[in-house]
This record gives C-alpha cells, structure tokens and sequence, in this order.
C-alpha cells in the first residue's frame, strides 16, 4: 500500500509539473484594489501550495481530533 501512495504521489507531481510548464502566459489578475499581470506558473505554483498547505493542516487536525477522544 505504501508503494501505490508514493507512485500516486508520484503521477500527481508530473502531472503538476507538466500542466504548469504548459501555461507560462501573462494572465491578468485582480485581488481587492490590485489590478495586474502575473505569470500563469507563478499562479499554479502559488495555488498548488495553497493547496497542499491546506490539505496537511486539515489531515493533522483531523488526526489530533481523533488522539483527544
């Protein structure tokens, strides 16, 4: 089972990597009262981060929810 997580891990990442090396076009981007350009890796970069930091929060808390019961 640990090997089929790593090799998914795995497929995840490349597919990341290649969607995000594919999309390096200026795109326009407006947050509140900032109006701008950003490059499209910097934008899938910064949102699979996001992401990932989200995702091991929410597994953490769930985990140490479950320790206190």
């Amino acid at each position: 089972m640990k090997s089929f997580k790593l090799l998914f891990l795995l497929v995840l990442v490349f597919a990341l990597v290649a969607f995000v090396l594919q999309n390096q076009a200026l795109w326009p981007v407006r947050f509140l009262w900032l109006v701008g350009e950003v490059p499209g890796i910097i934008l899938l970069l910064l949102t699979a981060a996001a992401g990932f930091i989200v995702g091991i929060t929410v597994a953490l808390l769930i985990k140490s929810g479950n320790k206190q019961q």
